[in-house]
């Protein structure tokens, strides 16, 4: 790995960080920040990925949806008040695209801690990535984050 790799990577991992930070502290205002324009995050599962089904648990094709969820959460939605703290792996760059974009993934956990203090493995997986540089930092064009699990709770509410 040369010099600009390890660079590379080193924000790769500040950028992941950052990311989860952001929803454990419940600044979820700040989330859509992290994602280009007209990006795409979508959470699926394994076994629908290897499908190549386009359907997910969470579905947005632009920055707007997001922000369009994080309104719903705080205003809409009914749900029990829980925290989830990150686990983030060392990311991997996975290739350089030839319009410029960066291709990484990353394994992570989200531990679920609900208002009684019950806390339980939530989800496990890996974020699949493609990032673009804009104006000196990175940003997601597309965040899939495939989860282990085909189950998921009913409270997945609050992004991965």
């Amino acid at each position: 790995m040369d010099a600009a790799d390890a660079t590379l990577l080193l924000r790769l991992a500040a950028l992941n960080t950052a990311y989860g930070s952001t929803i454990d502290r419940d600044a979820l205002e700040d989330w859509p920040d992290f994602f280009t324009e007209n990006s795409f995050y979508r959470i699926t599962t394994a076994a629908n990925h290897a499908r190549g089904l386009a359907a997910g648990v969470v579905y947005a094709d632009s920055r707007d949806m997001l922000h369009d969820r994080v309104f719903a959460l705080r205003r809409a939605n009914i749900y029990e008040r829980q925290a989830y703290r990150h686990v983030i792996g060392m990311p991997a760059i996975l290739g350089h695209e030839a319009d410029g974009s960066l291709r990484a993934e990353a394994p992570f956990l989200v531990v679920r801690t609900m208002r009684d203090g019950t806390m339980s493995l939530f989800a496990a997986g890996r974020y699949l990535d493609r990032l673009v540089e804009r104006e000196g930092r990175l940003l997601f064009a597309a965040r899939e984050v495939i989860c282990d699990s085909p189950n998921f709770d009913t409270l997945l509410a609050i992004p991965l």
